[in-house]
C-alpha cells in the first residue's frame, strides 16, 4: 500500500501531540493500537529500542529484513513533495551517492539527470529491478565501501534516525563527499513505542545541530521533515587511509548557501 507522506506526517502528528506522553509511552496502550495496525508484526517494533545498540550489524541488519513490507504504513518513500523538490533543485555536479536509498524512489528521479550510486543495509530487489540506470550497493551508511570524495553530492534521507552510530555515520556521510552533503530527517518527538524503528529523535533545530555542529554555510529548514545542506571542503587525502576513517574532514565557512 503506498501512503502518502503528508498522511503519516498527520498520523505522527495526532500521536505525538494529542496523546498524552503518559499514555504515548504506556505499552499496553501502544502496544494494542500497534497490534491492530500490525498484527504479528508489532513484536518488531515494541522492544526494538531496547534491544538496537546491543545488535551486532548481522542481527541489525536481520530486523530490517524481517519487517520491510510489514507495515501497511509504509510507502514508496518516506520522502514528501517538498522535501523531494528541495533536494533536487540543490544537487551539485555530475556524481550522487544516495545513502540510505529504501525503495529507490528518490535514486531513481535524481538518475534522470545525474549519475547515481544508490546504498542500503538492506537492498530492496524491486528497486534495483525497477531502476536499472542507478548502481545499488549493500552497504552500511556507517562503514561506505568508498573512497574519500567520491561523489560531488552525497544524500541521505531518512537514514540517520536508525542508524546505531549516529556520528560515524554522518562522518561517513561528510568523507565521500566533494561538494555537498544533503540530509532529510524526520520532526519527530522521542517516544518509546511507535510505527518505526528510529532510536534518534530531532523534534527541534538544535536537535539536529547537536549531532552535526553549527556551520556558518548550512541550510536548515522545515518542510514537514527537517531539510538540511552544507557544502564540504576536505583535505587533502591521505593514501594510507581506508574507507570507513573519517579523520581529516573540515567543512567549509566561506561558502554561501544556494
Amino acid at each position: 500500500m503506498n501512503i502518502p507522506r503528508s498522511f503519516s506526517l498527520a498520523a505522527q502528528y495526532v500521536l505525538d501531540q494529542w496523546i498524552p506522553p503518559a499514555l504515548r509511552d504506556t505499552k499496553w496502550v501502544m502496544g494494542g493500537l500497534m497490534r491492530i495496525v500490525l498484527g504479528r508484526n508489532a513484536r518488531h517494533y515494541l522492544d526494538f529500542k531496547n534491544q538496537a545498540f546491543a545488535l551486532s550489524d548481522p542481527e541489525f541488519a536481520d530486523v530490517y529484513c524481517q519487517i520491510n513490507d510489514a507495515s501497511p504504513l509504509q510507502g514508496e518513500t518516506d520522502l514528501n513533495e517538498r522535501c523531494a523538490e528541495k533536494i533536487l533543485e540543490n544537487l551539485r555536479g555530475a556524481t550522487v551517492l544516495e545513502a540510505g536509498c529504501g525503495r529507490g524512489f528518490l535514486a531513481g528521479r535524481m538518475a534522470r539527470t545525474h549519475e547515481v550510486t544508490a546504498t542500503d543495509i538492506v537492498l530492496d530487489e524491486s528497486a534495483v529491478a525497477r531502476y536499472p540506470d542507478v548502481d545499488f550497493t549493500a552497504a552500511n551508511v556507517e562503514a561506505l565501501p568508498f573512497p574519500d570524495r567520491s561523489f560531488d553530492t552525497v544524500v541521505c534521507t531518512h537514514t540517520l534516525e536508525h542508524v546505531q552510530n549516529l556520528q560515524q555515520a554522518i562522518g561517513e556521510l561528510r568523507r565521500v563527499a566533494r561538494e555537498r552533503v544533503i540530509i532529510v530527517v524526520p520532526r519527530q518527538r522521542p517516544y518509546k513505542y511507535g510505527f518505526n524503528l528510529h532510536i534518534h529523535f530531532f523534534p527541534y533545530t538544535w536537535s539536529l545541530q547537536g549531532y552535526l555542529g553549527y556551520r556558518e554555510n548550512a541550510v536548515i529548514c522545515n518542510l514537514g521533515d527537517w531539510y538540511y545542506h552544507e557544502d564540504v571542503e576536505q583535505l587533502t587525502p591521505d593514501p594510507t587511509r581506508s574507507a570507513g576513517n573519517n579523520e581529516n574532514v573540515r567543512i567549509a565557512s566561506a561558502r554561501q548557501p544556494a
